[in-house]
This record gives C-alpha cells, structure tokens and sequence, in this order.
C-alpha cells in the first residue's frame, strides 16, 4: 500500500476541532452543547458589509488579481493609516484568510529543519504551518503563573541558533490574551536586528484591548527592522467576517513580497466575491467597534468572574482577543473535554472546551488546561461555567 508522506504524518491535529464528532454526537442525543471552544463570534457583521454582498451586479465571477484588488489594497492601507500605522498600498497582498498569509510567509523565509522561536501556549496552527513548510518549532515557555509575559529577552536570546529564522508572536495572543508592550516588541526588534532574523506578528486581534490605557504596538511602526518584519492580519475577529477568508501579509522587505507572490501566483487569486464584502467593511463606523469592544470587556469580566467561583481553578485575566487559558483541577484536559461531551449533561446541556495541550509544543505542558473562547453572551457564559462546575464535580468523583 502506498504510504503517507512523512510531512503528512506529522502534521498535528486541531486541538480546536478535533472533538466536533464527539459534540455532534452530544447534539444528537437532544444536548445543547455550549461551545466555548472555538473563537466564533456571535457579533454581527457590519451590515455594510452585508450590503454589499447583497448588492453585487456581476455578470461574471472573474478571478481577482492575485495580490488582491488595488481598490481593496488601498482601503486597507488607508485604515491602517488612520491607526497611525506606516503601511503603503504597495506592501501589502490580499491572502485566503490570516491562515495563508502566516502559510506564505513561512514558506518564503524557511528551509526544511529552519527554526521558529514561538512563545508558548500559541494558537495551534502555527505548529500546523511550520509543518507544512518543514520548518521546527522551537517553543519560548511562558507560564500561568506570569499571567503567560514573554520571558525574559535573555531567555529568548539562548534559544537562538544558526538555523534560527525567525520570532513569531500573536499580538495580542491566541490563546492567553497576552498583550506585548511597545518595550517587549522593541526588545524582540534589538534581537532580530542583532542576529539578523525576521520578526512576524500576527495582529489579528489588535482592535481587542479592553483596560484602561493598553494600546497596541504594530510591528510595522519598528523604524529600524522594517526589512526584517512580517505582519499578518485578518477580517475574521475585527468584522466577526470568519468565513469570508480575506486575510492579508504586510511587509516593507520588497524581496519578501516577491517572494510571496510566487505563492499567490500559485493560487490562482483570494476570494473575488468576499473581497467585495471586505472592501465596504472598511467603511463601518466606529461606534461598531465601540460596541463590540465594549461587550467582549464585559464578556471577559464575566467570564473571568465565574471561573474564579470554581475551587481549583486557575485563570488570568487576558487583556486582549476574547480568549483565556485556564487550569483545571483535573490530569488530563483531553479525557474530560472527550468525557463532557460523550458522557455529561447538565439538564440536557453541556460544555465544548479546547484541550490546552494542543497549544503547546513542550510535551507534557497543558495537559490540565483548557482554553475558552468567551464568544458567548453573558447569560449563557455564566450557564456555561456552571455546568463546568458541575462537570468538574462529577468528573472527579467518578
């Protein structure tokens, strides 16, 4: 029999999907199951976006450019601007979702056996990525304990080898909700600079920041790396727009572009339709980010304060995206998610949570946390951790 490819075998599987059997299973014998475990906002789409989907007057779906639509290219860089953010038209190519552009860029900057220095937890794809493209995943530990801080820039620095290609971080971070100060990302600029590496930040929550004075630093605002930067962004979380996949990857480095439109030349072009729908998201008004902002801070309290009630439970507060790592008072996160959905209910209702394990790529790390997606409304996250409670309970009285 022919056999699977080596790359093929060690591709890992979601951690975020790979119990969507067990909960159709669960919704099958008349449970409702609450998902916590996927970062899918229940948040409208802007409705000028909507409109514009609704509106289209095409004859014929035609293949767009394969770096996207300058129109739309020049929209973005534009409300990039307008976040005082130093990107131009021209450094930037429309991909099929955030996914494709951390793809592209991997592949352009990487060799089979290169290293990426990631700080872990990290969203799970990163590993799936480095994967696809050969590259090794060279894990930066960071802990519950620190509310998961980047550690030192030392500790980054002993982690540095000739193969070492590239830092990668989510800003702020998926799965934690760790968000890097202007210091943090100018000490990684002084490291890349110094070993001569690449810097790629996937910002895709930058809009996400909920206390006081926290502000987002772009990677694109570093003055004196800016060959050395990658930036990735998405509409999926800032226009609740996951399944338009639009996407995009934003660099000053012209041999990296390129590079990277050899890849979108490969593809064909991103979405034509999708990328019509981004284009007049642009334009939403403020106050829906207001709103939006205003609702995930009160979700995120909410959250947060329910866990707290539960004995044994760890959890810091994130201070952007909408999602939290938790620690459970249980050995394995992913015989209780399994178990929650094979075997618990709650009335009729049960939970759906991410096994923490998956996020990581230090074996033996996670293995008794679980990351939670607070995309849910308040009501129903309160009914959630609740049934949590509960579950827990049983589950270690069994």
């Amino acid at each position: 029999m022919p056999t699977i490819s080596l790359k093929g075998r060690n591709m890992p599987e979601s951690p975020i999907r790979k119990l969507a059997p067990f909960a159709d299973l669960a919704k099958k014998k008349g449970h409702k199951v609450y998902h916590l475990n996927i970062g899918q906002p229940d948040i409208k789409t802007p409705e000028v976006a909507i409109e514009a989907v609704k509106n289209i007057d095409l004859t014929l779906i035609e293949y767009s450019p394969s770096a996207g639509y300058e129109s739309y290219r020049k929209k973005l860089a534009e409300f990039y601007q307008r976040q005082n953010v130093n990107v131009n038209t021209e450094d930037i190519i429309v991909t099929t979702g955030g996914s494709e552009a951390l793809l592209f860029a991997l592949a352009t900057i990487t060799d089979p056996g290169d290293e990426i220095i990631i700080p872990e937890p990290f969203y799970a794809n990163y590993h799936a990525f480095a994967s696809s493209t050969s590259a090794t995943v060279v894990p930066l530990v960071s802990t519950i304990e620190t509310a998961f801080a980047l550690p030192s820039i030392e500790e980054v620095e002993k982690l540095i080898t000739p193969k070492t290609k590239a830092i990668l971080i989510c800003n702020p971070g998926n799965p934690t909700g760790y968000l890097y100060s202007e210091t943090e990302i100018k000490q990684l600029a002084s490291l890349i600079k110094k070993h001569d590496l690449y810097l790629i930040a996937d910002e895709v929550y930058r809009e996400f920041l909920y206390d006081g004075d926290d502000v987002h630093f772009s990677v694109m605002n570093l003055e004196d790396v800016q060959q050395n930067v990658i930036m990735v962004d998405s509409v999926s979380k800032r226009y609740s727009m996951c399944g338009a996949r639009i996407g995009c990857l934003v660099t000053k480095n012209k041999e990296v572009l390129a590079t990277v439109m050899k890849f979108a030349q490969a593809r064909l072009s991103p979405p034509t339709i999708e990328q019509i729908a981004c284009e007049a998201a642009i334009d939403t008004p403020q106050s829906y980010f207001d709103e939006v902002i205003a609702e995930y801070k009160e979700r995120r309290n909410t959250l947060i304060a329910e866990l707290n009630k539960i004995d044994g439970v760890i959890v810091t507060k994130p201070k952007g995206a909408f999602y939290c790592i938790a620690e459970l008072p249980i050995k394995d996160s992913d015989d209780f998610a399994q178990w929650l959905l094979e075997s618990y209910n709650l009335n009729g209702e049960t939970v759906m949570i991410a096994p923490a394990k998956g996020f990581y790529s230090t074996p033996g790390m996670g293995l008794n946390q679980v990351r939670i997606a607070y995309v849910l409304n308040k009501k129903d996250l309160i009914t959630a951790v609740n049934i949590l409670k509960e579950a827990l309970l049983v589950y270690n009285n069994r």
